[in-house]
C-alpha cells in the first residue's frame, strides 16, 4: 500500500491522472476522454516557443494557419477559438501558457487522428450525428445545444469538424493505451530522509557499523518507518534516485543521495520482476504512455509553427 507521508509524496509521482493536456475543452463535454481534471500537467515532451497569435503564411494566397502538421493545416481561427474557449473554462489565472497548452493539444490530436487514420479507422457521418445527439441530451435539448454553441464560438461546421477530429484521436488513444503493461518490476522500498549532508552522513555511518536500517528508520518517521510502499520505474520523481533504487537488492542500502528533497538513504526490501501495478500507478502509466507515444511522433513528423512574436 503507498502510505502518503511528507517523505513519500517527496519522491514520488504520486498525481491524479489527467487527459486535459491533450482535450482541453471537449473533455468537459464528454467526449470519449477519460478522468478529465481541471488540474494542469506541465510535462509536455517538446512545447512549441511561447508565441502570439500572428499570421506568417505560407503563401500570399492560402488559409491563416496557425501550424502544419504532416502537411495537414491548423487554421489560425480554429487555433484563436479553442484559445478563447480555454479562457472561458478556466480564466486567466489558469491559462497562463494557455496558448502554447492550446496548440500542444491541437497538434497531439492532429497526430492521433493522422495515425488512427493510417490504422484504418475512418469517421463517418453517423457516428459524428451520434456523437451530437449524445451532447444534446446532455445539455437538455437542441435549444440548449445551439445556445451552448454560440457562447463558446461553434458553428454547425466547425463543431462537426472538432467532433470528427477528437473521435478519431480518441479511437487512436485507446489503441496506445491498450498497450500498457499492467505488470512490471517493482521494489518495495524504505529511506530515510533528513536535510543536512552531515547528519545524513552521520546515519550512514551508523548503518557501516552495523545499524539497523529499520529501526533507524523509526527514528526519522515513527508512522511508516520510511515505507514507500512497492514502486515502478516512473513514480520516483528524480531519475538518480530511481537508479540508485533499482539498482538494489533485497536487503542492500545506498549511499547518500542528494536531490532537491534533500538526503536520502534508501534500503530494497523485497522486489518483483512481475508486479501487478495499483489503479493509480497504472493511470501514470497509461500517461507516460501516451506521452511516449507523442514525444516518438512528433520528432518523426513535419510540423511548422506560424505563430511569431
Amino acid at each position: 500500500m503507498m502510505l502518503y507521508n511528507r517523505s513519500v509524496k517527496s519522491i514520488l509521482k504520486i498525481q491524479r491522472f489527467s487527459w486535459l493536456r491533450f482535450f482541453p475543452w471537449l473533455c468537459l463535454i464528454g467526449f470519449g476522454v477519460v478522468a478529465c481534471s481541471p488540474s494542469i500537467s506541465t510535462s509536455e515532451p517538446t512545447p512549441p516557443s511561447t508565441a502570439t497569435p500572428t499570421l506568417s503564411p505560407p503563401t500570399p494566397t492560402s488559409v491563416p494557419l496557425a501550424a502544419r502538421v504532416n502537411g495537414e493545416g491548423i487554421p489560425l481561427v480554429e487555433f484563436q477559438e479553442e484559445l478563447e474557449r480555454y479562457r472561458m473554462a478556466f480564466g486567466t489565472e489558469l491559462a497562463t501558457d494557455a496558448q502554447q497548452m492550446v496548440l500542444n493539444d491541437l497538434i497531439a490530436k492532429v497526430l492521433l487522428a493522422q495515425a488512427a487514420q493510417e490504422a484504418g479507422f475512418t469517421v463517418d457521418d453517423k457516428m459524428v450525428e451520434e456523437r451530437l445527439q449524445q451532447l444534446e441530451t446532455q445539455l437538455g435539448g437542441q435549444g440548449a445545444l445551439e445556445d451552448w454553441m454560440a457562447k463558446v464560438g461553434y458553428t454547425s461546421e466547425s463543431l462537426r469538424t472538432a467532433l470528427k477530429r477528437e473521435l478519431a484521436a480518441t479511437w487512436m488513444r485507446n489503441q496506445i493505451l491498450a498497450q500498457t503493461p499492467r505488470q512490471v518490476e517493482q521494489v518495495h522500498a524504505r529511506q530515510i530522509l533528513v536535510y543536512s549532508a552531515e547528519r545524513a552522513q552521520a546515519i550512514y555511518a551508523e548503518l557501516q557499523s552495523g545499524k539497523d536500517f529499520a529501526e533507524l528508520a523509526e527514528q526519522f518517521d515513527p508512522i511508516t518507518y520510511g515505507d514507500l510502499g512497492w514502486l515502478a520505474r516512473g513514480m520516483i520523481l528524480d531519475p538518480k534516485l530511481e537508479e540508485v533504487i533499482f539498482s538494489l537488492q533485497p536487503g542492500q542500502y545506498s549511499q547518500v543521495i542528494r536531490t532537491t528533497a534533500g538526503y536520502h538513504l534508501v534500503q530494497v526490501i523485497e522486489r518483483q520482476p512481475q508486479r501487478a501495478l495499483t489503479a493509480e500507478a497504472y493511470r501514470l502509466y497509461q500517461k507516460l504512455t501516451l506521452q511516449s507515444w507523442l514525444a516518438e511522433q512528433r520528432a518523426a513528423s513535419q510540423i511548422e509553427i506560424f505563430l511569431t512574436n
